[in-house]
């Protein structure tokens, strides 16, 4: 028994080991050494003394707390609403749909939404209007990522309150406590793990982005993503390029930590008026 399913495990093992560790180890050999191949910190070192790459980082957070807070802000009540839905699943469906689509389409359709003769500004042409730069702008940009990353948070947040009994909803209301403080003290710490798991598939994504930074940003939304493509792609500096993906990879470490917290219980005393 022990035979096969260890020999059930040697797929799975092979594809970690040539797609995810070997790829790991690769650039941080990268990071670790010259254009000659020999060892040196000297990446590190202008990475954390040089402003530019500082400021791409401190970039790189915005944008991610940004999209990633919009995001919440919109799926949330849209995740409540939807449990209380009947035909959920013809809704989830259409939630679904655009993750179907290409990114690279999904964006090229915005750049026609958004450009100068796009169907907004026609729109806004009707009211005397326009054309309005939308286009390239730092609202192009979280304004796309928002819609493309949406689905991505409703799913764990629908999923978790999907799962709360109606019955610990009721009890609270029948204890007199108001909607907000329902909200507050059951229907929020219950859903919380649907929400963290939101937030990791939304915010570390975001971290790394750069095509959309590209297409919709117009290369004025700088953040690490973006520089590792350029000096992947463009400059060839390698060495360079995987010091910035391993300071990536690391950031994401330890957002994963962060948001997979345990926070204690605690017994909380509803103030009822």
């Amino acid at each position: 028994m022990k035979t096969k399913k260890a020999f059930f495990l040697v797929p799975y093992l092979a594809w970690i080991i040539l797609f995810v560790i070997l790829p790991i180890l690769l650039i941080l050999w990268y990071s670790f050494t010259d254009s000659s191949h020999s060892f040196t910190l000297s990446n590190y070192v202008t990475f954390f003394k040089n402003g530019t790459f500082l400021k791409m980082m401190i970039n790189s957070f915005w944008y991610a707390f940004l999209i990633t807070l919009i995001t919440l802000l919109i799926s949330y009540p849209a995740a409540y609403f939807l449990t209380k839905m009947k035909n959920q699943q013809l809704w989830l469906l259409l939630i679904i749909l655009p993750t179907w689509i290409n990114l690279l389409l999904k964006a090229y359709a915005f750049i026609g939404i958004l450009g100068n003769n796009g169907l907004v500004n026609k729109f806004l042409h009707l009211f005397g209007i326009g054309p309005v730069n939308i286009l390239f702008t730092d609202f192009a940009f979280v304004f796309v990522a928002t819609y493309i990353e949406i689905p991505f948070m409703i799913l764990p947040i629908f999923n978790a309150i999907k799962e709360i009994s109606p019955a610990v909803i009721q009890a609270s209301e029948d204890l007199g406590a108001s909607k907000l403080q329902t909200f507050r003290y059951v229907l929020w710490p219950l859903s919380r793990p649907g929400v963290e798991s939101g937030v990791q598939a939304i915010f570390i994504p975001s971290l790394s982005l750069f095509m959309l930074t590209r297409l919709i940003g117009g290369n004025k939304v700088i953040t690490l993503g973006t520089a590792i493509e350029e000096y992947f792609m463009t400059t060839m500096n390698w060495n360079m390029g995987a010091t910035i993906g391993v300071v990536l990879i690391v950031l994401m470490i330890v957002v994963m930590l962060l948001t997979n917290k345990k926070t204690k219980r605690k017994k909380v005393n509803l103030l009822l008026n």
